[in-house]
């Protein structure tokens, strides 16, 4: 089969693969479509030491299962998945937090991914989706999920309802993007997200209808925002979230594009700043991602770009550039 290899930094490469055997309990899956993710960049950049040369990426995905060891999925049948291979058995597991899992693996990380035309899984990580939903569609329950995840976990925290909070999203990414369109559906009238792409601002401006920013150029009031999400994760954006919270505000940290670095403590402290730290979603978040999905919540996905998985370097290098005005990247292998 045909996948797309990380070989060293900055460069992926189209190579012939062995086809994926099911273990006992897995399946194979034929890729539909799989998403290029903020931390496939960073791999490509060989800023993951998780991820080594020689691995064939790829985590979000739709496909169809060619192969069971198993009775759960009958062949044929249209599935998305939870890229984290989880024990099942910890107290995080069994409790319905299983992102937390002490001893989870993951799908193209420490195991080939879906940058290619056949995948193999654990049936345990599938998910279900409506068998007419689109493999676009259906290929963006992983990342929007991490924004449902993350909104939720927000809510519990916020003192006021959600759609009466002055609400910043910090980065125009895919989680970003998602974000913005979730909490838009959820009411938030008062959202600003700010982007230094202006690539990525006019996209903004077109699928989401909220106020844009480039912090570049235009600075954010102080103390001004009940609800801050930051999905970029780097020093300049931790201060940039902190310097806009007001007293009493929520925090909300998702991207890691920096893995440490100093925060306000003195501000956090004397003005009750909720911090939150999220990582990725449940499996009970990928099946309410899909209903929101197929109901419409995330909008019209028009921003979305599809591209051959043969124009996977390039797509990367686009990325790396900023030179696409789309914040999800989309690959679509050949056919098998």
């Amino acid at each position: 089969m045909k996948a797309l290899v990380y070989t060293q930094p900055n460069e992926v490469q189209i190579q012939e693969r062995p086809l994926p055997q099911a273990a006992p309990g897995e399946v194979v899956l034929k890729i539909e479509a799989v998403g290029i993710c903020g931390s496939d960049l960073h791999a490509y950049h060989g800023q993951d030491p998780r991820r080594q040369p020689g691995l064939v990426l790829g985590h979000e995905f739709s496909g169809q299962v060619v192969e069971s060891n198993q009775t759960l999925f009958k062949l044929g049948q249209r599935v998305t998945g939870n890229p984290l291979i989880t024990c099942g058995v910890c107290e995080y597991c069994i409790s319905g937090r299983n992102n937390l899992c002490s001893d989870r693996t993951m799908v193209g990380m420490t195991r080939p991914g879906a940058f290619a035309q056949f995948m193999s899984i654990p049936a345990s990580s599938l998910v279900d989706i409506p068998q007419e939903m689109p493999a676009n569609v259906a290929a963006l329950t992983e990342p929007a999920a991490t924004a449902v995840h993350a909104i939720a976990l927000s809510m519990r925290h916020l003192h006021r309802p959600l759609p009466e909070c002055k609400t910043l999203v910090i980065g125009g990414g895919a989680i970003g993007m998602l974000s913005a369109l979730l909490l838009k559906s959820y009411g938030v009238d008062q959202l600003t997200v700010a982007e230094t792409n202006a690539l990525r601002l006019a996209s903004l401006d077109q699928h989401v209808g909220c106020t844009t920013v480039n912090p570049i150029t235009t600075e954010i009031a102080a103390n001004s925002m009940d609800y801050v999400i930051d999905a970029v994760g780097s020093k300049a954006t931790r201060n940039a979230a902190f310097a806009a919270i007001k007293p009493g505000g929520v925090i909300m940290h998702i991207g890691l594009q920096d893995w440490a670095s100093e925060i306000d403590m003195r501000k956090l402290t004397l003005a009750e700043i909720t911090l939150l730290g999220t990582y990725t979603y449940s499996t009970a978040d990928l099946r309410a991602t899909v209903q929101k999905l197929h109901e419409g919540a995330f909008g019209d996905l028009s921003w979305v770009e599809e591209r051959k998985m043969a124009e996977a370097p390039q797509a990367f290098s686009d990325l790396h550039h900023g030179r696409t005005p789309s914040a999800k990247v989309l690959l679509i292998p050949e056919p098998a």
